[in-house]
Order: C-alpha cells, then sequence, then structure tokens
C-alpha cells in the first residue's frame, strides 16, 4: 500500500517565536498600538538569542502586524497605518467603488467558512478563550450599556478566525477586520446605539459558540450567517432611512 508519509522537519527557533508573537496579536493579548517587549527582553523571556527575536520580529514587520517607531520602540501596527496594510491599500486603490455592503458580503464568506473549519478544528483552549471574548462582551454591555466598544465584537470573531488553524485564514480576518472595523466605526456605534441590537448580537455570537463548541460545523455557518445577515440588513435598512429623511429635507 502506497503510503504519503513525509519526514518531520523541526522548526527554526526564529520561526516559533515568529507564531507566538503573530499568535498574541491575532488573538488580542496584544492590541494596535501596544508596545512590543524590547529584543533583549523578548530574548531572555523566549530564552533565545536577540539575533532569533529580530528575525522574527523583521517578518512580522514584514507582514504589516508590528512597525517600528525611531527612537520609540516596536508597536503593534494600528489598523489606519495603511502605507503597511496590503488590504487596506488595495482596496483603496482598487475598490473605491465598494459599499459597506459589498464588505460584508465577502465577510459572509470568509467567516461562514471560519465557523465551520472552527467547529472541526477548535482546540479546549480555543473553546476557553471565545468564552472569555463572550463574557467580556456581556460585562462591557452591563457596565456602558449603548456605548460597548466594537473591539469585544471583532475579539470574539477572531478567536473564531484563530481556532479555524489555518494561519493564511487567519492572517485575511486579521487584515480584513482591521479594515472594516476601522471603516464603519460610526456605523457600528450606531448599531449599538439600541441595547435591543446589542441583545440579538449577543444572543448571535452565542449560537456560533454553542454550534462549535458541540462541534457541528453545518450549524456554526449557518449561525455565523445569521449573524452577518442581522447586521448587513441592520445597515441596509439604516442607509433606507437616511435616505427617505434626504427626501424629506429636500421637499420641504
Amino acid at each position: 500500500m502506497k503510503t504519503s508519509l513525509k519526514p518531520i522537519k523541526a522548526k527554526r527557533i526564529s520561526d516559533q517565536v515568529f507564531e507566538q508573537l503573530r499568535d498574541l496579536i491575532y488573538q488580542g493579548e496584544l492590541r494596535p498600538g501596544d508596545q512590543v517587549l524590547p529584543e533583549r527582553d523578548l530574548s531572555v523571556a523566549l530564552g533565545v538569542s536577540r539575533t532569533t527575536v529580530r528575525n522574527a520580529i523583521n517578518k512580522l514587520v514584514v507582514l504589516g502586524l508590528l512597525e517600528h517607531k525611531q527612537g520609540q520602540g516596536t508597536f503593534v501596527r494600528h489598523p489606519d497605518a495603511k502605507t503597511r496594510h496590503p488590504l487596506a491599500v488595495a482596496m483603496s486603490l482598487e475598490m473605491e467603488e465598494a459599499t459597506l455592503e459589498d464588505m460584508l458580503e465577502v465577510r459572509m464568506g470568509l467567516e461562514c467558512n471560519a465557523a465551520a473549519l472552527a467547529a472541526a478544528r477548535a482546540t479546549e483552549e480555543d473553546i476557553d478563550r471565545m468564552i472569555g471574548c463572550l463574557e467580556a462582551m456581556e460585562a462591557d454591555f452591563r457596565q456602558k450599556g449603548d456605548n460597548i466598544n466594537p473591539n469585544v465584537d471583532a475579539d470574539f470573531h477572531m478567536a473564531v478566525a484563530y481556532a479555524t488553524k489555518n494561519p493564511v485564514h487567519t492572517y485575511i480576518m486579521k487584515n480584513f477586520h482591521d479594515f472594516l472595523f476601522v471603516g464603519i466605526q460610526e456605523n457600528l456605534r450606531m448599531l449599538y446605539e439600541d441595547p435591543k441590537n446589542i441583545e440579538d448580537v449577543l444572543e448571535q455570537h452565542r449560537k456560533v459558540f454553542n454550534a462549535i463548541r458541540r462541534r457541528d460545523p453545518e450549524m456554526a455557518a449557518s449561525a455565523m450567517k445569521l449573524h452577518i445577515r442581522y447586521v448587513m440588513l441592520f445597515f441596509r435598512d439604516h442607509s433606507r432611512r437616511d435616505l427617505l429623511d434626504k427626501i424629506r429635507v429636500t421637499e420641504s
């Protein structure tokens, strides 16, 4: 019987450092604007050479996840730093006519697939991380009411993306979410103005999570589709109301 076994290749130490730092960014433990420890401190904490740390950081800079600031140090790149954001540059230059609904349609495909993959591949650590995200959203809602932070919403979606165990998928989702959330912060505030909307979003997230925890890819994808469809319809309806208001002003 033919087999497709291949020799096991040891990972380079710098790749392991790169993956640890990358995952901290993907998981939201290192957020945009956070300063990364100096090379010296990182090398001590990780038990590797400064050259190894430098190679890993340079790779993250090339990917656009980190940026060097002269005389200050290395920081997690902020989403509005578009000069090093390939997806943002592409969308700015090539898709100037793209609407919010266009972006949500893309998100539909990416995130339904992510939810299905997460249901099949999520580890217990991933499940715990999603629980933490849901608890943070609920706590934020209880404390702030309609002033909920959109970042806690994004954290849950990134936890799902990370649980796919597909680094390409996670990278695309990270960049897409950065671009999307920066671009529609005002719109998100509109969504969260009504506590009923927040309760709906929380319940939708719980359904996605429960399907993932039950290891049901089809149900997870369906729950994510319903959630994004809800957001899409909200913005479509809000745009329609804005248009009607403008028409009324013009006619009066």
